[in-house]
């Protein structure tokens, strides 16, 4: 009898909906054999599903998303029914979906932009709080997106042409935009919080479904300034990764590379993801770019006592 990861593989491979981050070719990639999945069928038709990385920290399970997977959670095969039955629909299927998780200590996901109904998680007992990501939601007209831009970031791009002679190569290896990437690290004295590995399997994944491409800016001298790693499926593309020397942080070039791929992405799919960061200054940058904000929801639940008494100390500190 087949597991339902296999049967999910099955599913990813002839269901067009399933959102990139949640296909198995990518959780096999960021989370290897350490992910599973819990499914639904109506007269064996797989319905639903909500695939996760189940962690054991101090003997506590904790259900969430892997490294580098901004958004995971539910998938509900979409209905034509009107709205009362849709959403009475919709509220079966996801309580039925989270009763089949197993216990937990504590789940945290971030769902996808376009699963806002998180209300029959509410009756379950389950918590809410949005956050948000910046999107280019048409690039049918890169002329007018390019008009969007902030002054500033048109400004930077035309520097990085005009004064510092950048060109924007997508020819470098993987191993070109890791080191650029390190350096962001570096520069804040932070450790890099994900593996070579694991964004050498993302490449390779990618790579192979045809769906990732590097985009460094290199000067006349060879200096390589910025770099950005962007993925795709039909509906979107991602921001997921940059990189960029300090010492040359004010060439333009990491919005040059931004806007070469807004420009592919236009060639590809149907929109551009920043991946928007809660942190202000990247913020800022993104929506500099004329993208338009999109919220998206992180459910949780804490079962644990011991997790809820660090959590509450937590803010006691904070506060």
């Amino acid at each position: 009898m087949s597991t339902n990861v296999e049967r999910y593989r099955l599913l990813c491979a002839q269901e067009d909906s399933i959102p990139l981050f949640s296909q198995s070719w990518w959780l096999d990639a960021v989370a290897g054999e350490s992910w599973d999945v819990v499914l639904l069928e109506n007269d064996g038709v797989i319905v639903a599903t909500l695939p996760y990385v189940a962690r054991s920290r101090l003997g506590l399970r904790l259900i969430g998303q892997p490294i580098l997977t901004p958004n995971l959670g539910p998938w509900l095969k979409s209905s034509e029914a009107r709205t009362a039955r849709r959403l009475g629909q919709e509220k079966n299927l996801l309580q039925s979906l989270y009763r089949q998780l197993p216990s937990f200590a504590q789940y945290n996901q971030n769902w996808y932009c376009e699963r806002s109904n998180w209300l029959p998680l509410y009756w379950l007992g389950y918590e809410q709080s949005t956050r948000y990501t910046y999107r280019i939601e048409q690039l049918d007209d890169l002329a007018a997106i390019w008009n969007g831009f902030d002054s500033n970031i048109r400004t930077d791009i035309r520097k990085a042409e005009s004064k510092f002679g950048v060109k924007v190569q997508t020819d470098c290896s993987i191993e070109a935009f890791l080191a650029l990437n390190k350096k962001v690290f570096d520069r804040q004295s932070m450790a890099v919080p994900y593996t070579n590995e694991t964004v050498k399997a993302i490449y390779a994944a990618a790579s192979a479904q045809k769906a990732c491409r590097v985009f460094m800016a290199e000067d006349e001298q060879g200096r390589q300034h910025a770099a950005v790693f962007i993925i795709w499926d039909s509906n979107s593309a991602y921001y997921l990764l940059g990189g960029g020397d300090p010492d040359l942080r004010n060439s333009g070039a990491t919005s040059l590379c931004m806007w070469h791929a807004i420009q592919f992405a236009a060639t590809v799919t149907k929109k551009f993801d920043f991946e928007g960061s809660m942190i202000e200054p990247v913020e800022r940058f993104f929506r500099g770019f004329g993208a338009t904000q999109a919220p998206y929801s992180v459910i949780t639940k804490t079962n644990s006592r011991l997790i809820r008494t660090l959590q509450f100390l937590r803010t006691i500190r904070a506060g």
